[in-house]
């Protein structure tokens, strides 16, 4: 009995000591999250998720880390609770970890939710890995680490089980779309001739919004292809437009085409790109405002929270649109009635065409971070460095989202109507979630750099 003691006392002494000499506000460091962020990024664009599941993987684990932040700070942010849809309370931590730190909570919540997301446990386990190194680094006793986790995972566990009930497993054995006839109606574009995407994204519930088509659009403008019509004039741009780009325009137009799956043939040969979503575009911005505006990590964890919910809505409510109408592309017509060795400048993703969905979710997502950040907010949009593009500066998010919006028919691949009407669902939708949600209670004053 006394070698047991001998052993368990200086054990005690040693957590004792760890407990002392560790300071928690080194975890209150906004670059952890962003690394978290910019991680489960990565994997998504690895895994080539399709822009609208790409939004799903990046809500839940952003609802996850909020809605822990709510719990701890409910007199600064409000849970999301009875705000969106079917979301209860999260558990509270049992009496054997009650001792967990909220940022690693967080932390680890966050990576949980999103290893459950995603495909490639692997990448998500060597990010894992480099975080223990961290928290090795800034000397975390185990017993928080240990309670922390602990919590992580029944709160993990409560979000997953939340998720499951959004459709999206079902939707996986519905039909694919079946080609229709009729030429006003979409078909599979070169170079691959994919089926579409997504056909069933309206059926996925909605967070903010009541229904997939509470906004929307107005209707294309009739097909017709007899010149001089307003179709067919809006055709002849995007040929026009195609055959006279200048630098500025073909900067723009590559700048924001993230198209998660590029493919290239060359002779017998083939090859694909990997890029990131549009979504994971306005995640890297909504990093890129944090850093410039010197966010907590709480302001962090608020940020990707709203914007995430405003992508998740916006591609419900485009989905809709996208496969109401099921509008023809214009390089299917271009190649049949005008030039058929005319190619976009960019590859046409395998959807329908109208409206565009750059220009709702851009839309969307400027609003969310012009909330919180302002209207007149400079930066400088740095997301597509990592895929050999240039920075580009912009005056505020709506300009960014603006000309988002424009470079996708600079891109060769939407009509101005999807890009006019695009904008104006996107507002739609941006004003409606702006209305019916509240989160930070108290906005904090921002401390630029």
């Amino acid at each position: 009995m006394r070698k047991i003691l001998l052993h368990i006392i200086p054990a005690i002494i040693l957590l004792s000591c760890q407990n002392k000499n560790f300071d928690p506000t080194k975890l209150n460091d906004a670059a952890l999250f962003h690394s978290a962020m910019q991680n489960l990024s990565d994997i998504i664009v690895y895994d080539i998720f399709s822009p609208p599941v790409a939004s799903r993987v990046y809500l839940y684990p952003s609802i996850a880390a909020y809605e822990l932040m709510a719990k701890d700070m409910p007199l600064k942010y409000k849970s999301l609770v009875g705000q969106v849809k079917d979301l209860t309370q999260i558990p509270e931590p049992e009496r054997d970890f009650k001792n967990y730190n909220l940022n690693l909570t967080i932390l680890y919540a966050f990576n949980k939710v999103g290893k459950a997301l995603i495909f490639s446990d692997e990448l998500m386990n060597n990010f894992e890995r480099r975080f223990t190194n961290k928290l090795n680094s800034i000397g975390v006793p185990r017993n928080i680490r240990i309670a922390s986790e602990k919590y992580a995972d029944k709160v993990a566990k409560h979000i997953l089980d939340w998720a499951k009930d959004d459709l999206y497993n079902q939707t996986r054995t519905f039909p694919k779309y079946t080609i229709l006839e009729e030429e006003v109606y979409w078909k599979p574009t070169p170079p691959d001739y994919m089926d579409g995407i997504e056909p069933h994204w309206n059926k996925i519930r909605t967070l903010v919004l009541n229904s997939s088509d509470q906004f929307v659009p107005k209707e294309p403008l009739k097909f017709d292809l007899t010149k001089g019509s307003p179709f067919q004039k809006q055709l002849q741009e995007v040929y026009e437009i195609g055959k006279r780009m200048d630098p500025e325009k073909i900067e723009i137009a590559k700048f924001w085409d993230c198209n998660p799956y590029v493919t290239h043939h060359r002779g017998h040969a083939m090859f694909a790109t990997k890029k990131i979503t549009p979504g994971g575009h306005w995640i890297g911005i909504t990093a890129i405002a944090g850093r410039t505006a010197n966010s907590s990590f709480y302001e962090a964890v608020n940020a990707y929270a709203n914007v995430s919910i405003s992508l998740f809505d916006s591609f419900i409510s485009c989905w809709d649109e996208k496969w109401r109408s099921i509008l023809v592309r214009p390089e299917t017509l271009i190649n049949q009635h005008y030039d058929e060795e005319w190619l976009p400048l960019l590859q046409t993703p395998p959807f329908p065409e109208y409206t565009s969905g750059h220009s709702v979710i851009s839309r969307a997502a400027a609003k969310a971070l012009t909330n919180l950040y302002g209207e007149n907010f400079k930066f400088t949009d740095t997301t597509e460095v990592a895929y050999g593009l240039p920075s580009r500066k912009y005056n505020s998010f709506i300009e960014a989202s603006e000309e988002a919006a424009l470079s996708r028919l600079y891109g060769g691949i939407h009509y101005r109507m999807a890009i006019e009407e695009g904008v104006v669902q996107g507002e739609n939708v941006a004003n409606f979630i702006s209305e019916n949600l509240e989160t930070n209670l108290y906005p904090y004053q921002l401390s630029m750099k």
